[in-house]
């Protein structure tokens, strides 16, 4: 890696190997000469860790930083729409734009701004999610060359999950209860959204989909989904995939199969943990999801299936395996409890959040083997993607440990809203405050988690992209 290039976080955790490079200061200069001509460049502050497309920070200079001045610390991207001096909505901008990069194969400007769309219908819906900025036609993706930009400003809240991968639980269960509210108002802002799912027949790569697994013949869905991608198709050579797909994948679908007639088809988020949400915590009083970003994988599906996939990605520590005890039983009872306050489940989408949670990753991973093997030739993370994440997942949901998860989970989801906030051993907030029960990943609320995710440190955590620090607010 070049000497001062920021790392990535890859399948095992923080790498040096980036695949895509960091945004440069031309590069910036030329993506803002199009959005905003005569816009001074100013520096770049901050290059994000996460995979699959390159984003930086960038404090640009004159009149787009003298209009966030008002913003609140620990601000990071975007939530406005209009032009570059566009103010954001209900305040100022922020002092700062983030700037990201997808190669075209991943997202064009069709792709990226089907996005968009379902962004702007929740902000009218008073869902605050980050916008992006528009280029002068009212476009708000950007094609140069090979590559696909878009622009946003910083939005209000501290991005206290910045260093932390997916898959990593909550802080503590207070950030889980709010995140699982917000995504409760997110569902029903998004039960009106009518547009069909991205990217065609094949759809687009690396979102959250249910194209094959909500289908009644799984076998065959996979097959035709799979033969639409060429590059997937190459891909998987070498791997017995439909073999292992009927082996592994179809007993967990053959649970399934039952309820998808009743599925309610609506948009969804794709990808809810808590790096995708900016925080607040005034004192004395609980903390807050103040900004939604990153709707990258969001599709339509329907809203069992995204809560699923919030389950998958923050309430089981997989980057842990083997070790036992991998489940954030305290979070998983928070967001639930904060998601049924807002939108009770009724007992057919309680049944189906279990019987997806065994098999909401398998599109996305299919996805990703073709992302690593095709795209940027990383053999090492595609054979990862295909036998710990496509198979793995899906055989420890299999096992004891998952067994036991989705079996308490079809537990806590009839727990009825009033109950779960009122459970035993909880404080007035209805959130567990006993001693000694919180579990290793939210011990030592004011002190985060260290670059490894795995024991506390003394430092504050760093609130916001541009270096604003603060702490949990989990007290």
């Amino acid at each position: 890696m070049p000497a001062g290039q920021t790392p990535q976080f890859g399948v095992h955790g923080v790498q040096d190997r980036r695949d895509w490079p960091c945004l440069t200061r031309d590069e910036v200069t030329r993506v803002l000469a199009r959005y905003a001509p005569g816009q001074a460049m100013g520096s770049i502050t901050w290059h994000s860790m996460r995979p699959f497309s390159a984003a930086c920070m960038v404090v640009p200079e004159g009149p787009e930083a003298a209009a966030g001045q008002g913003a609140g610390p620990g601000s990071v991207s975007g939530s406005v729409s209009g032009s570059l001096s566009g103010g954001a909505r209900g305040g100022a901008s922020g002092q700062g734009l983030v700037i990201k990069r997808h190669h075209a194969s991943l997202r064009n400007v069709e792709v990226l701004e089907a996005e968009h769309a379902f962004m702007r219908h929740l902000a009218e819906r008073g869902i605050p999610a980050c916008l992006p900025r528009s280029l002068p036609d009212g476009h708000t993706a950007l094609a140069l060359g090979p590559w696909t930009y878009e622009v946003f400003s910083k939005a209000p809240g501290a991005d206290l999950y910045r260093d932390v991968m997916s898959w990593k639980p909550y802080l503590c269960p207070r950030q889980a209860r709010a995140a699982g509210d917000m995504l409760g108002r997110l569902h029903k802002a998004a039960q009106d959204y009518a547009a069909p799912p991205r990217g065609g027949n094949a759809g687009a790569p690396l979102v959250s989909g249910m194209r094959v697994i909500g289908q009644a013949d799984f076998g065959a869905a996979l097959a035709q989904w799979v033969g639409h991608q060429p590059d997937l198709l190459q891909a998987l050579n070498g791997y017995d995939w439909m073999a292992d797909a009927h082996a592994v994948l179809a007993p967990l679908h053959a649970r399934l199969r039952p309820l998808l007639p009743h599925v309610r088809p609506a948009w969804g988020h794709g990808d809810w943990h808590g790096s995708n949400l900016l925080w607040h915590a005034p004192a004395g009083a609980l903390p807050d999801v103040c900004s939604v970003l990153d709707f990258g994988m969001a599709d339509r599906s329907c809203a069992a299936f995204d809560l699923a996939v919030a389950i998958e990605r923050a309430m089981v520590d997989w980057l842990a395996l083997p070790a036992p005890d991998v489940v954030a039983w305290e979070q998983l009872e928070a967001f639930m409890a904060g998601y049924q306050a807002v939108r009770p489940l009724d007992p057919v989408e309680r049944a189906q959040v279990v019987a997806f949670l065994p098999l909401v990753h398998v599109e996305f991973a299919f996805s990703e083997v073709s992302y690593f093997r095709t795209l940027v030739q990383d053999e090492g993370s595609a054979e990862v993607a295909y036998t710990d994440y496509l198979l793995g997942h899906a055989r420890w949901f299999a096992g004891p440990d998952g067994v036991q998860l989705l079996e308490r989970l079809g537990t806590i989801l009839a727990r009825p809203a009033d109950m779960a906030a009122q459970a035993p051993d909880h404080g007035p907030d209805g959130l567990p405050d006993k001693p000694g029960t919180v579990p290793p990943q939210a011990r030592t609320a004011d002190a985060p988690l260290n670059e490894n995710h795995n024991t506390p440190q003394e430092k504050p955590v760093e609130g916001g992209s541009d270096g604003v620090q603060g702490t949990p607010p989990c007290r």
